[in-house]
């Protein structure tokens, strides 16, 4: 029997996932930026573990606000919408 936190996880790099999408373009802005999450956390004025489980498969399932997108945007001074663009 396959494990069904995996199986959540294999489902979240399905592209159609809003979730894991926006995650990956997280990630992707923080690096463009030269930015730790350490770093990104601060200055989005939210936790380290709360960004690490965004950002990660160890928190794939877990679902965030329209409002820690905005702080995390305003914090790497970026549109909120580039978080929806696909991933190359």
């Amino acid at each position: 029997m396959m494990n069904t936190n995996r199986r959540k996880c294999e489902f979240m790099k399905d592209d159609y996932n809003i979730y894991y999408l926006v995650s990956r373009n997280i990630k992707k802005q923080r690096k463009l930026k030269g930015w730790t999450q350490v770093k990104l956390a601060m200055e989005s004025n939210i936790s380290v573990d709360y960004l690490k489980k965004i950002e990660t498969k160890s928190g794939c399932t877990k679902q965030f606000s329209l409002d820690t997108l905005q702080k995390i945007a305003k914090a790497l001074n970026i549109n909120p919408k580039d978080f929806f663009d696909d991933v190359e």
